[in-house]
């Protein structure tokens, strides 16, 4: 399947809005891909404009699923989305597995990728690049990589992949460093588009935008999606004071839930998505799910948001 987006039309695109990550949805005992529920979900989100979706990113439990359900999320993404919605399907792993990755995007449909980072082994920043490039290399799609844990680009690195591959559209940013991003932004303007990748990135979003980091990755678009576009809304505004009453009735206490054990910035999403009454099953190991003390807090702290007046 041919995309709709050339690669800079693609970059573009992403740049203009939200960015949605959808969680993956699993039946009850974790063990499958349950399509069905997941299809429902992206209609469902649909009814929203959003810049891009990205099947089966980190929101999504990338690294829990096999090859074979990664492209079925993906497909089933590709085929519920609006046609005018760009969806991105992820590539990681070790050279090779991340090319066959990208590969099966393309012939899932998908309109792009996210490179994440390679599994476990720690790399220099030559190696780093001759990673990118090998996987633009083997796809005509736009690719947007992923800069966090083992994989965290410099300056430099990005633009020596940018000047070998055209279709290196975007960076998302895992780390929070703001002057590794200023130094970034500066020696490449809008040669990419810059993405807000960290946990909840909503609390990042405004000092961002002012480093040419137009949009960000929403978890919590999942199961708030109202509140997830006003906020968005009120960044790209420049709405200071909205911003800082969004951040203190919400996003704070959220984020003081999500901190309690690793990996909850994953299943605190799936229990905001319970919490809303679209459960979408439970997280696979190594991850677990909140305590129901936990759901039940969160629940509480998202009704609030429900309840209020428009």
């Amino acid at each position: 399947m041919t995309s709709s987006y050339t690669p800079s039309e693609l970059g573009r695109r992403i740049g203009s809005g939200l960015l949605s990550f959808p969680v993956t949805h699993f039946t009850a005992d974790g063990l499958s891909f349950d399509e069905s529920a997941y299809r429902d979900n992206i209609t469902r989100l649909a009814t929203y404009e959003v810049g891009g979706l990205f099947a089966a990113g980190g929101t999504g439990e990338f690294f829990s699923l096999t090859g074979p359900e990664v492209e079925r999320v993906v497909a089933a993404a590709v085929q519920s989305a609006p046609a005018e919605t760009p969806v991105l399907a992820p590539a990681g792993y070790g050279t090779r597995t991340a090319v066959e990755y990208a590969q099966a995007a393309e012939r899932a449909g998908a309109d792009g990728i996210l490179l994440f980072p390679p599994y476990l082994t720690e790399a220099g920043q030559e190696g780093l690049a001759d990673h990118v490039e090998a996987v633009c290399r083997s796809t005509s799609l736009g690719v947007v990589v992923y800069s966090r844990a083992n994989a965290v680009y410099t300056a430099p690195t990005l633009a020596r992949i940018a000047d070998r591959c055209p279709n290196l559209i975007g960076y998302k940013d895992g780390v929070g460093d703001i002057d590794a991003m200023t130094r970034i932004y500066t020696c490449l303007g809008e040669r990419l588009t810059y993405i807000g990748g960290l946990p909840t990135a909503e609390t990042f979003a405004l000092p961002y935008l002012e480093l040419g980091v137009t949009t960000y990755s929403s978890a919590i678009f999942n199961f708030l999606p109202e509140f997830a576009l006003e906020f968005y809304g009120a960044v790209r505004a420049r709405k200071h004071d909205t911003v800082i009453t969004l951040l203190e009735d919400f996003v704070l206490p959220y984020t003081a839930i999500r901190d309690r054990r690793p990996g909850y910035a994953v299943s605190i999403v799936k229990a905001g998505m319970t919490a809303v009454g679209h459960s979408a099953g439970p997280v696979r190991p190594p991850l677990t799910d909140l305590t129901q003390d936990e759901l039940d807090e969160l629940t509480v702290l998202i009704n609030g948001q429900l309840t209020l007046p428009t």
